[in-house]
């Protein structure tokens, strides 16, 4: 990542980037990780979304506390917990910027490789169609999520063809506009670079940093995601098969 510094933003610039973060019960990590993300990304125009995905515990107030004390953050709530990919998408649709990056709110993906991602994302010739992924290539979680991650990626990689070895990395970067065109249903997160393939875009991995847990415990579990994972990948197998894309002429 470049250490040169950003030119501060002009004020009141519209948004360039919108960082959508989608929590549940993560009150201890709100106010860190939003002082994270604004420092990371202080010469980028950007707006911060959070969604909280029907928090029981004091989520919801240590966001309208930090929201308080941080202009750019915009602040959405789920009456209930409807699942972490109905929350990107809660914030996705509501963001202003064209680009989006989205974050675990956990803090373990680090907001310190978003200029990076950004920077890589404005030199393609072909951003407008581009997915970026983060790839946590040192993953600091229990050995039990290092194998089922490992497991599962492989598999979706052997039957999706999508050649992404990380899908389950929170830390993503793509326009807001190619998202909205693919279908959205429970856990589609984790198919984002297939979903994307199959409208004709393409992914790139990039290298993130991943740091350990320090404050909180996870909210969507691993068995939870091993109980769903078969049902999902057949249907995005049933997609890519259901869709051709179309090549216009000039």
């Amino acid at each position: 990542m470049s250490d040169a510094p950003h030119p501060p933003p002009a004020p009141d610039a519209p948004p360039l980037l919108a960082v959508v973060v989608p929590v549940r019960n993560e009150a201890e990590n709100i106010g860190p990780l939003v002082a994270e993300i604004s420092a990371a990304l202080r010469g980028i125009p950007h707006e911060i979304i959070y969604v909280d995905d029907g928090s029981t515990d004091a989520t919801h107030a240590a966001l309208l506390q930090t929201a308080a004390a941080t202009p750019v953050l915009r602040v959405l709530r789920h009456a209930a917990s409807c699942g972490q990919s109905a929350a990107i998408v809660t914030g996705v649709r509501a963001a202003r910027a064209a680009w989006i990056a989205t974050l675990d709110g956990d803090g373990q993906n680090d907001p310190a490789d978003i200029p990076a991602l950004w920077a890589f994302a404005q030199e393609a010739p072909d951003a407008a169609r581009m997915l970026v992924a983060g790839w946590r290539v040192h993953r600091k979680d229990t050995s039990v999520k290092r194998l089922s991650s490992r497991f599962a990626n492989g598999l979706r990689a052997r039957l999706l063809g999508d050649a992404t070895p990380d899908t389950g990395c929170g830390l993503k970067l793509f326009p807001r506009a190619l998202f909205l065109e693919l279908p959205p249903f429970d856990h589609m997160h984790r198919y984002l670079p297939a979903l994307v393939l199959r409208v004709g875009g393409r992914v790139v991995s990039r290298p993130v940093n991943h740091r350990p847990r320090t404050r909180g415990v996870s909210n969507y579990g691993t068995l939870d995601r091993a109980l769903v994972g078969i049902t999902d990948l057949l249907g995005v197998m049933w997609l890519q098969r259901r869709w051709k894309r179309p090549q216009i002429l000039p």
